[in-house]
C-alpha cells in the first residue's frame, strides 16, 4: 500500500472542467469516487495558488472509496481553445490504480470520459495494465492496474474499484534539471530512467512510429510520486486565461514533512487551512521548474 501518509505521499490532483454538475457524475456515478466537500473556491485558496481569477468558481472534492487520504478537486471554469492535452508542459496526466482494468471502457459507455488509449499490456512491463481517458475537461486520466511491485518500486493494489492517485505525470522542456529541482528542494529520490516509445506523445505531435521519448521516476525511497516526461520541441507553455488555474489537470498536492525545511519562493506564505484534504496542517505553493502549480501540506 502506497497511501500511508509519509513525505512525497500524493494527496491530490485538480482538474479544471467546463460543467461541474457533468463532470461530477463522471467522477462521482462512474467512477465510484466519494463526495465530501462542494462549495465555491475561496478567494484566499484561489489566491495562494496565484489564481485569483478562479476565486468564486464552484467547486467539489472527491475521495476514493477505499478512504485513501487522496483527493480529486473538480473546479468550474471556462476551457481555453487552444489547450490540447499532451502537447504543452505542466502537469500531463494522473494515475490512478483500480480494479479489473479490461472491463473499464464498458463502464465508460455513455459516461463524459473518452478512450484515448485502451487497456494493453505493455511489452517488457509486466508490473501493471495501463488504459488513459480524457474527462470533459481534456484532463488526461489513466486507469492502471497493478499486476506486482517493480524491482525499485512499489505499487498499490487498488482497495475500491477505483483508488488513489499513485504516479503524477510532469511534462517539462528540462528532465534533467526538473528532476533536480525535485530532489534537491523537496528531498526526493531521482529513481530510475527509462525510454520507450510512448504513444500518447508520438500521437499529439503526429511522431512517426518508433520515436523514442526518456522519462524519469521521482520516489521518496520505493515511494512512487512523479513521472517527468521529456517532450519534443514542439511543445508549449500551457495556455490558460489570465489569473485562472491552468486548463486541464491543474495542480498537484503532496505531503511533506516540515515546510521549513523547503526553501523555494512560495506564491503566498504559508498558512493553515481546513477541510478534508488540510486537516488543519499547513499549507503552501509554489511554481515548479516546468511552470506547473505545486500545493505542498505539513503532515510533520
Amino acid at each position: 500500500m502506497t497511501h500511508n501518509l509519509q513525505h512525497g505521499s500524493i494527496l491530490g490532483g485538480l482538474v479544471t472542467v467546463p460543467d461541474l454538475d457533468t463532470a461530477l457524475c463522471d467522477y462521482r456515478d462512474v467512477l465510484g469516487m466519494m463526495l465530501v466537500e462542494s462549495g465555491p473556491l475561496s478567494d484566499d485558496l484561489a489566491a495562494s495558488w496565484g489564481c485569483a481569477a478562479s476565486a468564486g468558481k464552484n467547486m467539489a472534492v472527491l475521495q476514493p472509496a477505499s478512504g485513501a487520504q487522496c483527493f480529486i478537486r473538480l473546479v468550474e471554469q471556462p476551457d481555453h481553445p487552444d489547450f490540447k492535452p499532451t502537447t504543452s508542459y505542466g502537469w500531463a496526466a494522473y494515475e490512478l490504480t483500480v480494479k479489473d482494468v479490461f472491463g473499464w471502457p464498458d463502464r465508460l459507455t455513455n459516461s463524459g470520459f473518452d478512450v484515448v488509449g485502451p487497456p494493453k499490456e505493455l511489452a517488457g512491463l509486466p508490473f501493471f495494465v495501463p488504459m488513459q481517458v480524457l474527462g470533459t475537461g481534456r484532463e488526461m486520466i489513466y486507469l492502471n492496474e497493478v499486476r506486482e511491485n517493480m524491482p525499485t518500486t512499489d505499487l498499490p493494489d487498488a482497495r475500491s474499484l477505483t483508488d488513489h492517485i499513485f504516479i503524477c505525470i510532469l511534462a517539462t522542456p528540462d528532465r534533467v534539471g526538473t528532476v533536480s529541482w525535485y530532489r534537491d528542494n523537496l528531498h526526493l529520490t531521482e529513481a530510475d530512467t527509462y525510454s520507450l516509445e510512448y504513444s500518447m506523445i508520438n500521437k499529439a505531435f503526429d511522431k512517426p512510429a518508433g520515436t523514442m521519448s526518456a522519462l524519469t521516476m521521482v520516489q521518496k525511497d520505493r515511494l512512487p510520486i512523479l513521472e517527468v516526461d521529456d517532450y519534443p520541441a514542439e511543445a508549449t507553455t500551457r495556455p490558460r486565461h489570465d489569473g485562472m488555474l491552468p486548463p486541464g489537470n491543474a495542480l498537484v498536492t503532496l505531503a511533506v514533512d516540515d515546510l521549513d525545511r523547503i526553501n523555494i519562493d512560495w506564491i503566498s506564505a504559508p498558512q493553515v487551512r481546513e477541510g478534508a484534504l488540510y486537516q488543519g496542517r499547513r499549507t503552501a505553493s509554489v511554481k515548479g521548474p516546468a511552470g506547473e502549480l505545486l500545493e505542498l501540506v505539513e503532515i510533520g
